[in-house]
């Protein structure tokens, strides 16, 4: 019987198996901004003002609420590549349909398919990248990284095509190309076995179950993690401008150099779980470094010391910390990775649809209402962290 068991187990190409991964997410940062980039083209092409192209851009939000839960525990039931391949053709007719739709309602029915497209990946991937690695979630902070080289890549594109006089479509033709070769490169490749618990752990530490105080505290951390990152990018600049009295340069600068922290943090987390150091330690560490960024934000006497601050800001609290969360709650159920990935990545979802909504009425008081809000959120999440840590603490003593 042992030695069926290993005629059938797959041969993994890692490094393949992980660029191919990887540069589905660099497509995703096409995805995430492509129609908010196309927004003036969009209108033209379906007669509508913005506040309807606006309108199908919410689809998006809609298809990742409606399928997270869903594609997380069909993750576990089947495999992690029937979702990725399921992901990359959602994506596929996404970036082809929307341009040659001239209905609102089939647009708004290809912008649901993209975030139903999110959340398939996201169940396959993550999950995968842990599997691959024997638990050790280092390899899915680079996944931001990816995202992030999309999304930068995209806006110069559309750029090029707007000063040639070209078709705004060719930029989801480009998508759509991507997605295909990907595909073909990641069809014939095996994946590791789902669900399986790593016969060590990348700590070394001693492996806990976890109670249901520390798994809700992390539940809410996928809604605090995500809030705290659109919280500020929706608000900052507004806020430099209105509060701070910053030119309108000197606004928008700053969440460039919130981008920039944002790489520059991928880098950081990645050599430091590559070390070793514990998830638990690096969420504190990094949570109460975001809080005292953002209280730097707030109380800023200088231009130079909110730019800092903005830096820091990025580097703690959008350069991978969300990932290392999903990675540790993972690790306390390894044999349901794709339903723990759902739970938390829905509840990011609800984030991005409650957080302008939140923010929206807290402006209606001032703008440093609005910007005070995320230190609270900041607090929160430090607060589940601590949580976390004491109740892991007490299992390990106990």
């Amino acid at each position: 019987m042992e030695s069926n068991l290993t005629v059938k187990a797959p041969t993994i190409h890692r490094a393949r198996l992980a660029w191919s991964l990887y540069i589905n997410y660099f497509i995703h940062g096409f995805g995430l901004i492509i129609l908010a980039q196309n927004m003036t083209s969009l209108g033209a092409a379906w007669n509508s003002p913005l506040k309807i192209v606006s309108f199908v851009i919410s689809g998006v939000g809609i298809g990742r609420l409606l399928s997270y839960l869903i594609t997380g525990f069909l993750a576990d039931l089947f495999s992690r590549k029937a979702f990725v391949l399921l992901g990359m053709s959602a994506y596929l007719a996404f970036a082809i349909g929307i341009p040659f739709s001239h209905n609102i309602y089939v647009a708004y029915f290809f912008a649901i398919l993209a975030g139903i497209a999110n959340s398939a990946l996201d169940a396959g991937t993550y999950t995968t990248f842990v599997e691959l690695n024997g638990g050790n979630g280092a390899a899915t902070i680079l996944i931001k990284a990816f995202m992030s080289a999309g999304e930068f890549v995209l806006p110069l594109l559309i750029a090029q095509l707007t000063a040639n006089g070209l078709w705004f479509g060719w930029s989801f033709m480009t998508m759509a190309a991507l997605v295909v070769i990907n595909f073909v490169l990641i069809l014939p490749l095996s994946f590791p076995l789902p669900n399986q618990s790593p016969a060590q752990e990348g700590s070394g530490e001693k492996k806990v179950k976890p109670n249901w105080v520390t798994t809700i505290a992390l539940v809410l951390y996928g809604y605090t993690s995500m809030a705290v990152m659109i919280w500020f990018t929706q608000w900052i600049s507004l806020f430099a401008a209105d509060s701070l009295h910053f030119s309108d340069g000197q606004a928008h600068f700053l969440l460039s150099l919130y981008s920039l922290g944002s790489i520059s943090g991928v880098m950081l987390i990645f050599a430091l779980l590559k070390r070793n150091v514990k998830e638990t330690h690096l969420l504190i560490s990094m949570n109460v470094i975001a809080v005292l960024a953002l209280l730097g934000v707030l109380v800023g006497t200088s231009t130079v010391m909110v730019q800092v601050a903005s830096f820091v800001f990025g580097i703690s609290a959008a350069g991978g910390i969300m990932q290392v969360g999903l990675t540790l709650f993972m690790r306390f159920f390894p044999h349901h990775r794709g339903m723990v990935t759902g739970v938390y990545y829905f509840f990011g979802s609800i984030a991005s649809f409650t957080v302008p909504l939140i923010t929206g009425v807290l402006s209606t008081t001032s703008m440093r209402a609005a910007m005070t809000g995320d230190l609270v959120v900041g607090l929160i999440g430090s607060a589940l962290m601590l949580v976390v840590l004491i109740s892991e603490r007490g299992r390990h003593h106990g």
